[in-house]
């Protein structure tokens, strides 16, 4: 299969191919949503979008190690070095994650910017662990969210112009990280971090203090509760916008976004269903329902492309 996709998508370097494969592997392993939602897409676009996804999960990585000897300015080191190496150009070929990378934004020209926002808010997460307020949140999701859609908008091509589309995607990148926060807050305590607008919280009579005896007790207390609820009401909201934008993609492309806000959206769903329990467990979506929901927008994929099989790389170069 990965043969297939590479060959579709003009990749014949053996290094390049060898480095598109990391990738995938990448992508496999640690995206499950975002993996099957790629199944989706034509053959000739899905070596990009593991790439995108494997160079994001590679910076990921370095803030999450959870290595003991790893502190601030080691980690912040090694981020200073993927940057320098990343921009710096040439054929990345001892890095095969920067090269996959590299070569998807040159092939698609996605710009050079999109890439430092995104590493600009992975060395925000090295000393920032609490937003006071929805504008500061949203600054840093600016980098490590919205540009994630906007990356992707190239490969997954629009009937519109691309400016059009990317208020749009920029909001469904918002939206899926959002809706890892409310997932994650158990998780983001132990590392000490709350990606959630401090001032919003304390509308509710909640403060890291009292999230914090949430996550030692393993419980959601009322007011906490309440908190996560109003949350859950602005992610929602914000996936009504991102949703228009799906009609301006590619046919092609359309299934498998739409898959992949089904499944994300239906995260929140869990959680709501569950009385907001998010300390303690992890809201998930079960394999046989996104089998299901992934079968149905496989129908709806093959069925945009036996229509209009000119489609090829629309945004390579």
């Amino acid at each position: 299969m990965i043969r297939t996709e590479l060959d579709a998508a003009g990749i014949t370097d053996p290094a390049l191919r060898a480095a598109y494969r990391r990738c995938r592997q990448i992508a496999a392993e640690h995206g499950r949503t975002y993996f099957l939602a790629t199944r989706l897409l034509a053959p000739d676009q899905r070596p990009a979008v593991h790439a995108l996804y494997g160079f994001a999960r590679h910076a990921d990585d370095i803030l999450d190690d959870l290595d003991p000897a790893l502190d601030v300015p080691a980690r912040a080191d090694r981020l200073q070095r993927l940057s320098d190496r990343f921009f710096a150009g040439g054929d990345h070929r001892d890095e095969p994650v920067l090269a996959a990378a590299d070569d998807t934004g040159r092939r698609y020209g996605i710009p050079a910017d999109l890439f430092e926002d995104f590493l600009a808010s992975m060395r925000m997460d090295l000393t920032i662990t609490d937003y006071p307020d929805r504008a500061a949140l949203n600054h840093y999701m600016r980098g490590s969210a919205e540009v994630i859609g906007l990356q992707m908008l190239p490969v997954l091509g629009t009937v519109v112009p691309t400016d059009d589309a990317a208020p749009y995607a920029a909001a469904l990148g918002r939206a899926f990280q959002l809706t890892n926060f409310l997932r994650d807050v158990d998780e983001d305590l132990r590392r000490g971090r709350v990606y959630l607008p401090a001032d919003e919280l304390a509308a509710h009579g909640v403060d890291r203090e009292l999230l914090m005896w949430c996550h030692d007790h393993q419980c959601t207390d009322a007011r906490v509760r309440a908190a996560l609820a109003a949350q859950h009401d602005v992610t929602r909201d914000i996936y009504r916008f991102a949703a228009d934008g799906i009609a301006m993609l590619q046919p092609r492309s359309r299934p498998c976004v739409t898959t992949a806000l089904t499944l994300y959206s239906e995260i929140l769903d869990c959680i709501e269903s569950s009385d907001f329990s998010v300390f303690g467990r992890r809201a998930t979506v079960g394999t046989t329902r996104r089998l299901q929901v992934a079968g149905g927008g496989l129908l709806r994929s093959w069925r945009a492309r036996l229509a209009r099989p000119e489609y090829r790389k629309s945004g390579a170069a």
